[in-house]
């Protein structure tokens, strides 16, 4: 199984849509089995393409340019989390190659509503493995310490509403490094961090200084992260789109990771 997250940070990139094709390329040349993206932007504006996936929505190009290369098996779902840079339908995305048995997409803020921006919403989707289901989450979570959406109860309302065996990706805006906070926090719940437990391994931080939401920010971070509960032996967890391990495409470097199930 391989597997990649990252928050594209959509609409707020120069040069987007060479970023959303360089994606492409990388997601059809690895052959990824499941990709899970954060900050999946369309202008509200928009005509819509089907349902609530308008002509602009970031995943539906990112779908298009693979179809394009010849990657037409991966399914695409999203949906809303909340409003954000005044006119854009941000949300969550998840794109698999393996047939979904069931999606599910549920809040874990105590705020459901669009017009707030710590607004959570968490997609996650069954996938079946030879027979064996696997669940699947794209995450965004807040802050440690946010009085008004506390991290806790984010990750509580999470274990509230997933299945096991699970695999949870996503920007979990916690860094690695800080204990007794939201990342330990995640690992008492029976999880596991895929790029701590990996054979191999490569980089160890997905964002850089000051970026959207880390504004006093001045240090490099690991707060994007692939958590398991499922028996696997990890092969192999990279830091990618960072600039060394292709090109950057968002104001977060991606995180990939291969493992097999036991």
């Amino acid at each position: 199984m391989k597997m990649l997250t990252i928050n594209v940070h959509a609409w707020q990139e120069d040069d987007q849509r060479q970023k959303i094709k360089k994606l492409a390329e990388v997601i059809h040349a690895k052959r990824y089995d499941a990709v899970a993206l954060q900050e999946v932007s369309q202008h509200m504006d928009s005509p819509f393409a089907y349902n609530t996936i308008r002509t602009d929505n970031y995943g539906l190009l990112l779908i298009q340019d693979l179809h394009a290369l010849g990657s037409i098996d991966y399914e695409f779902h999203w949906d809303i989390s909340h409003l954000g840079f005044e006119v854009y339908e941000e949300g969550i995305a998840l794109l698999t190659r393996h047939p979904v048995k069931e999606v599910e997409t549920f809040y874990i803020t105590s705020s459901e509503s669009v017009d707030f921006w710590k607004s959570r919403k968490i997609v996650g989707a069954a996938i079946s493995l030879n027979g064996s289901p696997l669940f699947l989450y794209s995450c965004h979570l807040g802050w440690w310490g946010d009085e008004e959406e506390p991290y806790d109860e984010q990750i509580d309302r999470l274990m509230n509403r997933i299945n096991t065996p699970s695999v949870l990706l996503g920007d979990f805006n916690a860094a690695d490094h800080i204990l007794d906070e939201g990342y330990n926090y995640i690992l008492s719940k029976g999880f596991t961090d895929t790029h701590q437990k990996a054979e191999k391994k490569s980089g160890n931080r997905t964002i850089k200084g000051k970026i959207a939401g880390w504004e006093d920010n001045q240090e490099d971070l690991k707060i994007d992260h692939i958590f398991t509960n499922d028996q696997v032996n990890v092969l192999s967890s990279s830091v990618i789109f960072d600039g060394e391990n292709e090109p950057v495409i968002s104001d977060h470097f991606g995180l990939e990771v291969e493992f097999e199930r036991k």
